[in-house]
């Protein structure tokens, strides 16, 4: 059984299946509602029930007082629809809608994706999320009070286990920290979200997505928030790499344009050895763009690497046509202790 919620004033509906919640329906359906803890203890996704009947789960209800539900409001993360409902609810329509948070977190999961990046998996405690836009950053607290920028790799939606793609620089504070010290279980702190690299909503332009290395991190997000919601904009990913083996979640990828006619990826190598026996698209990413794309006017361009290549994207699309206003980007610079 499955129940529609109108959202009022605009009429803009979606469904809710049977042992949903209103803002677990609700993000699966793309609709970003504020949240917090989503276990009815912060009231952050509190939100009024115009008409309609719901009932809350087992969690305690501790986030919204006596009055407020006397007056029709509801917590959320906790209310089961039991009939088609009509709520008033504030939408998240950016990231100044979304409060920025210092958490903790403990390291569940380590892996070596090859020789350079590390894949870290972080839990949060048991009555936080964190709330965020597919793409954007956390900062990880360093001794010293330094900090250290990581792009979410997750969609969203899973927000109950945070993933990191971690490249080794020489020099690099916590990326020697996390390839020679780092274990699980380890505890860590950091501040986020942050940033104004995340995807766009308002339009149905088709996507062209550069990734250089680990710029992979914040397009595995965007990528999977818009499989999950049913995003069907025509997608060109073009993933840069020097060699075969830094191509770290390759399969992803080509499961992701193998799968969904509306997707294709277009990985690059700039230094293919003998050994990689290496066919596709060699050179650097931006240019392999350009060969493929005469007139770039119309697209939405996200860019995710290393400063270079971001800026020789920015100023090539723009001699082939884009408005720079459609060009979205997030420059990875190296920060040394």
């Amino acid at each position: 059984m499955s129940y529609q919620i109108t959202i009022k004033p605009g009429n803009e509906s979606f469904t809710a299946e049977k042992g949903e919640t209103i803002l677990e329906a609700a993000l699966r359906n793309g609709r970003s509602f504020p949240y917090g803890c989503r276990n009815g203890a912060c009231g952050s996704c509190k939100g009024k029930i115009i008409s309609g009947k719901f009932a809350y789960g087992e969690n305690p209800i501790t986030g919204i007082n006596e009055e407020d539900q006397k007056s029709g409001f509801a917590l959320f993360c906790q209310a089961h629809p039991e009939s088609d409902l009509e709520i008033e609810a504030r939408e998240v329509k950016g990231a100044k809608d979304i409060d920025i948070r210092t958490l903790p977190c403990r390291v569940t999961r380590i892996e070596n994706m090859n020789e350079d990046v590390l894949r870290l998996f972080l839990k949060l405690p048991k009555t936080e999320r964190l709330q965020f836009l597919p793409g954007q950053y956390i900062d990880i607290f360093m001794p010293g009070g330094k900090r250290r920028s990581f792009s979410l790799a997750n969609a969203p939606q899973h927000d109950e286990t945070l993933e990191l793609h971690v490249r080794y620089y020489d020099g690099g504070l916590f990326s020697d920290y996390a390839f020679h010290q780092l274990k699980e279980k380890a505890l860590l702190r950091f501040e986020g979200p942050l940033g104004t690299f995340f995807l766009r909503e308002d339009t149905e332009r088709p996507i062209i997505m550069i990734a250089g290395g680990t710029g992979f991190a914040p397009v595995k997000s965007i990528m999977e928030y818009m499989l999950e919601t049913g995003v069907k904009r025509p997608v060109n990913f073009y993933w840069g790499a020097r060699r075969k083996k830094d191509l770290y979640l390759d399969e992803v990828a080509e499961s992701w344009a193998a799968e969904h006619e509306h997707i294709h990826y277009v990985p690059v190598l700039s230094e293919p050895g003998p050994d990689d026996q290496w066919q596709g698209k060699t050179g650097l990413v931006h240019e392999a763009v350009l060969e493929d794309f005469n007139d770039l006017e119309g697209y939405e361009v996200y860019a995710c690497g290393p400063p270079p290549m971001v800026h020789a994207a920015h100023d090539t699309f723009v001699e082939r046509g884009m408005n720079s206003e459609d060009i979205f980007s997030d420059s990875f610079e190296f920060a040394p202790k």
